[in-house]
């Protein structure tokens, strides 16, 4: 996979970690949940605040945001409850030589504001 190496993999354990990409204007909340590692734009699209604070459901797949409750699909991004009611992006990621690389280029879902989505391509 191509993309921007952001941590590695000993940085991440059981809780999300939050990480700038170097080289763009984005931070990612990073989530390992058993042999799985996902990347989501580490900002909720209701509350603004960095969801790699939040608590992670490994059952449904979601990270929380402290701030109100909305849950996130680590998968998709979307929503899965109120106040939130937009998605936030989710990037490929994998695990490469002990390195987390992460795809910002081919995000998986995108946030449909596309001056939030974080892509490099884009003015914010």
């Amino acid at each position: 996979m191509s993309g921007v190496i952001v941590a590695s993999a000993d940085e991440l354990g059981d809780l999300p970690l939050g990480v700038e990409v170097p080289g763009r204007d984005l931070e990612v909340a990073l989530v390992r949940v058993g042999d799985e590692v996902f990347a989501v734009r580490d900002e909720c699209s209701h509350g603004h605040v960095r969801l790699s604070e939040g608590d992670v459901d490994t059952d449904d797949l979601s990270i929380e945001c402290y701030l109100h409750g909305s849950m996130f699909s680590l998968r998709t991004g979307e929503a899965l409850n109120l106040p939130a009611t937009q998605p936030v992006p989710v990037y490929p990621c994998a695990i490469e030589d002990d390195q987390i690389v992460v795809d910002i280029d081919n995000p998986i879902s995108t946030h449909p504001d596309p001056a939030r989505a974080g892509h490099a391509n884009q003015e914010d």
